[in-house]
């Protein structure tokens, strides 16, 4: 079969990720739409995909396991026997159970996974993996996109058992101890607090729960101002043996 329709369902909280599914996606010639799922204000789906649409779901690693957060965005997602591909994004170290979780995910809402893969992206924290995806790795998604395709026209076959992974999963997927913080550029313009993927960040603007904050960093990333920063000698120190730890250049792994 080839889809009637691409879907990319992410979670990406400094938009790392996405460029991966995107890359897969654009090399299949149908109709790509996107939902992204990363702000804490996502509301759940209404409607189930069909057995001829594709859908691409992209998440992060952290701790070897899926974000807490992501995995309950993601559960809500429901399949009619639709193929999927199952993508985790992940910063150097390694990807552990988080491909599989994502294809037994999968599996249980109605799809049914036919591609996955682990990729890499700049870590969040610290300088590793800088750059990542790079042209060569968007490249290489393509290609892989390519044989998602080819793949899907000799007929749709479940992939879930070429995934490594532990069952049961590692534990995980709770996010860093790392809080950022807010400068005095602040213009209370309220977008960090939009786009937070938790809920974590008060009414004031400045204020971080430090319960729900998972140190995604995307207030970060998407303030205009750059008010957000991280600005905490215990985190410089932390980065100094974390980036000579993940030094070691690794690449995307692809299952098909």
């Amino acid at each position: 079969m080839k889809p009637t329709k691409v879907t990319l369902v992410y979670f990406s909280a400094t938009n790392t990720g996405k460029k991966g599914l995107k890359a897969i996606a654009q090399a299949m010639g149908c109709p790509v739409s996107e939902i992204d799922i990363t702000a804490h204000t996502f509301a759940s789906p209404t409607e189930a995909f069909g057995a001829d649409e594709l859908v691409i779901f992209g998440a992060p690693c952290y701790g070897g396991r899926i974000p807490k957060a992501a995995a309950e965005r993601l559960g809500t997602f429901k399949g009619n026997n639709t193929p999927c591909v199952a993508v985790i994004t992940y910063g150097n170290r390694h990807y552990d159970d988080s491909v599989a979780e994502l294809c037994d995910m999968a599996k249980q809402n109605g799809f049914v996974p036919v591609a996955a893969a682990a990729l890499i992206g700049q870590h969040t924290f610290g300088q590793i993996a800088v750059g990542r995806p790079n042209e060569d790795d968007l490249k290489e998604d393509a290609g892989f996109g390519a044989k998602i395709l080819a793949a899907l026209e000799k007929g749709i076959s479940d992939i879930t058992d070429k995934v490594p992974g532990n069952r049961p999963y590692k534990d995980g997927g709770s996010g860093g101890k790392f809080r950022p913080s807010t400068l005095d550029k602040c213009v209370s313009c309220g977008l960090c607090a939009k786009m937070c993927s938790t809920g974590a960040i008060g009414p004031d603007f400045r204020t971080i729960d430090d319960t729900k904050c998972i140190s995604c960093f995307r207030c970060i990333a998407v303030c205009p101002m750059k008010a957000k920063a991280m600005v905490n000698p215990a985190y410089d120190e932390f980065c100094v043996g974390f980036n000579e730890k993940l030094s070691a250049r690794r690449e995307n792994e692809y299952f098909i």
